[in-house]
């Protein structure tokens, strides 16, 4: 009877301190992929790619590719992205951090069965300028996201962007600018667009629209994204409303 006892006491102790070490897990689930994600950070900017996988191989044991890939791999890029703008990051280091993401995320996807959204086709485009970077930034955050994504490529006069506009139907195409003048010109596409196109939304970004945030509407966009992010936030949002 007593060694009964002791059985039922140890037993009833072991699952206490099993819950409590669960418990204590999930509580601190997020403040490990926010760790993870500044461990992935340091790993793109040394271009350590060896040990970003590492990471990724230990986060698919615990996370689910949603996870991953909105709490660790997106905040990791978009951090960079916003230290670049302040100068604390080289160009090189963008690039080599979006290609290194972009094959972890392939890996999410075909590991865990991370889809993309279905809302729409969605393709990005530089129009006229020859910057690259923000359209990169801005395709590697969708494509984070587990959407496919189109990249039209950048110096792209009006004719052109809208020819493949309409060639491949597209649902929603983000247009990043740099210079005023190119930011003007989107309204030349706009028109076009809605004659040849007309259920594509159009969605612009760009310094010239955070400088004059009344410059979308002039220039007849469907709306503004003032970062990757937030243009990722209002494509989702489109999707989900069938705009």
């Amino acid at each position: 009877m007593v060694e009964s006892l002791s059985d039922f006491v140890y037993k009833t102790l072991t699952t206490l301190r099993i819950n409590f070490m669960i418990s204590r897990m999930k509580g601190h689930k997020t403040l490990d992929l926010t760790e993870a994600a500044m461990d992935l950070e340091g790993y793109f900017l040394a271009v350590d790619k060896p040990s970003a996988f590492a990471l990724l191989d230990r986060l698919t044991d615990t996370s689910t590719g949603t996870e991953i890939v909105d709490d660790v791999i997106m905040p990791a890029l978009e951090s960079i992205g916003d230290r670049w703008e302040k100068g604390q990051v080289s160009l090189s280091q963008v690039y080599m951090s979006g290609k290194i993401a972009e094959a972890m995320v392939d890996k999410v996807i075909l590991s865990t069965g991370h889809q993309a959204d279905s809302g729409g086709s969605v393709a990005v485009a530089v129009l006229e300028d020859h910057h690259n970077l923000g359209k990169r930034i801005l395709a590697s955050v969708l494509s984070t996201s587990g959407m496919q994504v189109m990249d039209y490529g950048h110096a792209l006069s009006v004719d052109e962007l809208v020819s493949m506009v309409e060639r491949d139907g597209v649902d929603y195409l983000m247009i990043s600018t740099l210079m005023l003048p190119a930011a003007l010109r989107v309204k030349d596409a706009m028109i076009q667009i809605k004659e040849r196109s007309p259920h594509t939304k159009v969605i612009v970004g760009g310094a010239p629209y955070i400088f004059d945030p009344a410059l979308g509407e002039e220039v007849g966009a469907h709306a503004v994204g003032r970062t990757a992010t937030e243009s990722l936030n209002i494509l989702k949002r489109m999707m989900r409303e069938g705009a």
